[in-house]
């Protein structure tokens, strides 16, 4: 399940985007209002996290930009330091689906989040789909070419989905590291070959080969969703 964070803040946008992973979320993030525009029309999110306060734009008319006059359209959860009643009302009348004043928890975001999508009727996550890949996002399990499935930490989850999500693209290894382990380099280039390993354990026929976990020698790695030769 995909979901866009937008906030300007990158500290606090990191955090949020951290946590929404660690609970088994694809985040997409963007830092003002044309970036938020632009990746709705592009990765088409189940649902926006969306502050108030940008750079660029009035949040309250980006919420009705981004539902596009639709109210069946993706829910959004607002995020604000306003706490005055006219806001939380004029946001709620202009088609967000909740409103959350700041500060808050990570436990609090990520109820609130479930509790929007339940109310949309897409609380649980389609499974994830590539080539020979299935992958149960909730469960954990991913089953390739017909093995028998594998159950997947909360990290490998995250890298492979966020290389399934970009599927024969070569993706660098700083980004692996910040999308995996947060903005704050809590990851190194060891780990995350660490990482890289243990997931080819489960998911390789010949881990000594791999076939869809590639790594492209000085640039990153990438993922073959039908199994193509790789180093």
């Amino acid at each position: 399940m995909k979901l866009l964070v937008v906030d300007d803040d990158a500290d606090l946008r990191a955090i949020l985007a951290f946590a929404l992973r660690g609970a088994g979320y694809f985040v997409v993030e963007a830092r003002d209002g044309a970036g938020a525009l632009a990746a709705a029309a592009a990765e088409r999110p189940d649902l926006v996290v969306l502050d108030l306060n940008l750079p660029d734009a009035d949040g309250l008319d980006l919420v009705s930009r981004l539902r596009g006059g639709d109210p069946a359209s993706r829910p959004i959860l607002v995020l604000s330091v306003r706490a005055a009643e006219e806001d939380v009302v004029r946001a709620l009348d202009l088609g967000a689906d909740d409103y959350l004043t700041k500060p808050f928890s990570p436990r609090t975001l990520l109820a609130r989040v479930r509790a929007v999508l339940r109310r949309a009727g897409i609380e649980r996550p389609e499974p994830l789909e590539a080539g020979a890949l299935s992958v149960d996002l909730e469960r954990r399990l991913a089953t390739v070419a017909g093995a028998p499935p594998v159950r997947l930490t909360p990290l490998e989850l995250r890298l492979l989905q966020y290389l399934v999500a970009r599927a024969r693209e070569t993706v660098p290894a700083e980004r692996l590291l910040v999308h995996v382990w947060g903005g704050r380099g809590e990851g190194d280039r060891q780990l995350l070959k660490q990482l890289v390993h243990r997931l080819r354990l489960k998911i390789e026929p010949d881990p000594a080969s791999p076939r869809y976990l590639v790594t492209d020698a000085g640039e990153g790695y990438r993922f073959e969703p039908d199994g193509g030769q790789g180093a």
